[in-house]
């Protein structure tokens, strides 16, 4: 791996995490007006689009894409992710970009967590240390003994207990499958399931918010191409630390956009989350 092709790696996500956050701003607005159910459903139909088409342009095509030893695991890995974007969207409405992102930042942390039970690897003392600290973070930004505990607190960190989850059946499948097989199952089983339950729940749209869903539909098509470019030119441990930029950028969008606030038990405990996790994964590349 060269030195510029991990820069262009680095260079790839921070545009990744940038497109992404846009994207979630655009989900806060969307969900604010219609049920997260429908608008979760139209992104999945472009998604599944984008993703048959890139299959059809690789060798062997849909039928390659398709191929599986492991089908009921990859279509639950799929369920999964769209249910998580779901309860996230929806922990956007509840709690907006910020403090939403910010309990969800400790999702590498709950990755390495489960990482023993789930795919039977090694964490030691050190990366559990980590861990404890990161979740302190989480503890800090949800203030369970300070008043009344806002129940809604709770939803983005299920969102990414789910995320780490569809992370490790992804490191999972990737033992038999190839990239493009688990790519090609997330988009279109994703489509699938979410047809059928937000079919029920269809409203009808003004023109600009047409616009706001085509812009959502195109940032999530782009924000998957730069990541899959940005793992094709680099190693994942190389650009992964950058992919906290998303906070950055999404509570930016928060801030400017939505005129939310940043309470100082949310910083303290994102600087928290963030620092546990940028260590578990430099532990995880001394490791490799």
């Amino acid at each position: 791996m060269t030195e510029q092709n991990t820069r262009l790696g680095i260079l790839m996500m921070v545009v990744t995490t940038f497109v992404f956050a846009v994207q979630d701003g655009i989900s806060r607005h969307l969900a604010g007006e219609y049920n997260v159910l429908m608008v979760v459903m139209i992104r999945y139909w472009f998604f599944a689009a984008f993703v048959i088409t890139v299959a059809t342009r690789r060798a062997g095509g849909l039928r390659q894409a398709a191929r599986t030893r492991q089908p009921w695991v990859q279509g639950f890995r799929a369920v999964l992710l769209v249910a998580e974007i779901c309860v996230m969207i929806l922990g956007f409405t509840l709690l907006g970009l910020v403090e939403a992102h910010a309990v969800f930042a400790c999702y590498p942390l709950l990755i390495a967590a489960l990482s023993g039970p789930v795919l039977g690897e090694f964490v030691g003392w050190r990366r559990w240390t980590a861990i404890a600290v990161g979740f302190v973070g989480v503890i800090v930004i949800l203030e369970p003994g300070f008043g009344v505990f806002d129940p809604a607190a709770v939803v983005p960190l299920m969102a990414a207990l789910m995320f780490a989850l569809y992370g490790l059946l992804t490191r999972y499948v990737a033992r038999l499958d190839d990239a493009a097989t688990s790519f090609f199952w997330t988009g279109t089983v994703g489509a699938v399931a979410m047809t059928v339950v937000g079919a029920w729940f269809w409203e009808p749209m003004t023109a600009p918010d047409w616009g706001w869903m085509a812009a959502l539909c195109v940032t999530g098509a782009l924000g998957h191409f730069t990541l899959i470019k940005c793992y094709e030119v680099a190693e994942a441990s190389s650009v992964q630390p950058f992919a906290y930029l998303q906070l950055v950028f999404a509570s930016t969008i928060g801030l400017l956009v939505f005129d939310e606030r940043i309470q100082l038990n949310v910083a303290l405990g994102v600087a928290l989350i963030v620092g546990a996790g940028l260590f578990t994964l430099w532990r995880q590349r001394q490791a490799g």
